[in-house]
């Protein structure tokens, strides 16, 4: 089955359907949707922009979730960035094996290298991230390995996973298996060996969108409510600020809105006493609170809220641009489930892309809903904008 063929999650979804005879209305009822619901989003004209909705549906069709959401190869505003992401595999794969291959350093040269990657991750410098992880990735577990500041250089080996290659992976649209790899194996180990609520609690931190996608729900609430990290100083406060948004997220996820509503009013009374932050590269704060608020209610699919949400909110109060990013794309796609509010969509998913491509041209939410958009496209100035977003992201136009 040449699923690089279906270039969005609805086409894929239809592909795997038919080839395993299922009908239509069968398929619906076990992902809890109408036959006419699914059958619109099989045709694109409305787009499965809901990890819920992805994880239900790769059940009823006996798939993996990730079999659903991998990126078509090539696309072509993929550049360099698959072979980076192959380069990136080589390195895991060579530290899971115990011979990474890479160099001794002293701890602080290597903890000044994983700063710079962190800056080129929030500053939207891509191909300078993708070109320093794999030798970075070698040259941490080589000197770990050497047996000295072994406490140290795992403090610097867990926020270089969680913080730049676990990010990095997301943000390139890596293959799911990659990023568990990275996030739930590599991660966590590193995060036990080292033992402490802070390495533990990034590494639950950044494994839950891994969890989520993954489809274990359970498994990720677990992991966040196992994580004890004290509130003691400013730099935990802000942790403990990013634990309660993951949380918020694994709640909407299951379509527990109260759930997620607390987790993210607990997560505003921490970044009132924090202000904006940047422990651990988190970027925790008052905007971050809001921006994932708004990411929590797109998977309720409350869009008028997301699009109120969105109106009161000053993205460049972020300090970093990626955050900044997320925000055009998210409030692109509340936007586009709004009626009279299409070419405002398309308005946001520029901006998102102008200021860091991959956003948009490698997200897969962002990419069904492009698709979606496409649908609706005039052949006006906007169109063009709409169908050049719909070309760099390897959807059909």
């Amino acid at each position: 089955m040449d699923l690089d063929g279906a270039r969005t999650i609805g086409r894929r979804v239809r592909q795997i359907r038919k080839s395993r005879g299922k009908p239509l209305a069968v398929v619906a009822g076990l992902a809890g949707m109408s036959k006419s619901q699914l059958d619109r989003i099989e045709r694109g004209e409305v787009a499965l922009d809901r990890i819920s909705q992805i994880v239900a549906l790769a059940g009823a069709l006996q798939v993996a979730p990730g079999d659903l959401m991998r990126l078509p190869v090539p696309a072509p505003a993929n550049g360099h960035t698959d072979s980076a992401t192959d380069e990136v595999r080589l390195a895991l794969l060579a530290v899971s094996r115990r011979r990474p291959g890479g160099q001794v350093a002293p701890v602080e040269v290597l903890a000044a290298r994983v700063s710079a990657v962190q800056a080129a991750l929030h500053e939207c410098r891509q191909a300078e991230l993708a070109a320093a992880l794999p030798g970075l990735i070698r040259d941490v577990h080589t000197s770990l390995a050497a047996g000295r500041d072994v406490a140290k250089l795992l403090d610097v080996a867990v926020l270089l996973h969680v913080q730049g290659v676990s990010h990095w992976l997301r943000i390139a649209g890596a293959p799911l298996d990659l990023r568990r790899e990275n996030d739930v194996t590599l991660a966590y180990q590193l995060a036990e060996r080292r033992d402490t609520p802070t390495a533990l609690g990034l590494v639950a931190c950044r494994a839950t969108k891994v969890l989520l996608d993954s489809g274990a729900f359970e498994l990720a609430k677990v992991e966040l409510e196992a994580v004890d990290v004290p509130t003691t100083t400013p730099e935990s406060m802000q942790l403990v600020g990013a634990l309660a948004l993951s949380q918020s997220r694994v709640a909407a996820a299951g379509s527990h809105r109260a759930d997620a509503e607390a987790a993210l009013k607990h997560a505003t009374e921490l970044a009132s006493r924090t202000g904006e932050g940047s422990a651990y590269g988190l970027g925790f704060g008052p905007t971050n609170v809001s921006l994932w608020r708004m990411e929590a209610m797109l998977e309720i699919g409350d869009h008028e809220l997301v699009t109120a949400l969105a109106q009161n909110l000053n993205p460049n109060a972020h300090p970093y641009l990626e955050r900044r990013s997320a925000y055009w794309r998210d409030y692109g796609r509340a936007l586009a489930r709004l009626r009279g509010r299409y070419d405002d969509a398309v308005i946001a998913f520029r901006r998102a892309e102008q200021i860091h491509p991959h956003r948009v041209q490698r997200d897969p939410f962002a990419r069904e809903v492009l698709a979606e958009l496409l649908l609706r496209s005039r052949r006006d100035a906007l169109g063009r904008e709409l169908r050049g977003m719909a070309y760099r992201a390897g959807l059909p136009v």
